[in-house]
């Protein structure tokens, strides 16, 4: 939802996905709030890579890419797993928008003390995943 900059439509309003994920399994809803639908604009072309844990295959670090049309929100980076809720990475977007290529994407961008800490991985070893994933999504995504 984030990397496609849809809109949440609950039973009392509309949520743009960059105001719906508060935090970890949390939402922007409230408790008796309902969904009715999710509108999302047509991206040119997207993809999403992870870096899988061996164990509950939930992502340890996922990146979607996706481009939409001129006009619409552009592209979006969107990282689910290496911090607190799913983010942005504006930089990457940046890059992108002016070069849709793997080596648009720079090392070095998400800092590791944005990311969680403990569990399989340390901050700085998430930091290098989000590269390698962005670059395997921008590829994917061409």
């Amino acid at each position: 939802m984030l990397a496609l900059g849809a809109t949440i439509v609950t039973d009392r309003r509309q949520i743009a996905a960059d105001d719906y994920f508060t935090g970890m399994f949390q939402t922007a809803l409230a408790a008796d709030e309902v969904i009715t639908s999710v509108h999302f604009p047509v991206p040119e072309c997207a993809a999403y890579a992870k870096f899988s844990h061996p164990a509950s295959k939930y992502a340890v670090v996922g990146v979607m890419v996706a481009k939409t049309p001129m006009g619409s929100t552009g592209v979006r980076v969107a990282v689910t797993g290496a911090g607190a809720k799913v983010f942005r990475v504006p930089a990457y977007e940046s890059a992108l928008a002016a070069k849709l290529a793997p080596e648009a994407i720079s090392a070095g961008v998400v800092a590791p003390g944005d990311l969680r800490s403990g569990g399989e991985a340390s901050p700085e070893y998430l930091a290098h995943l989000v590269t390698v994933m962005a670059k395997r999504a921008v590829q994917a995504c061409r």
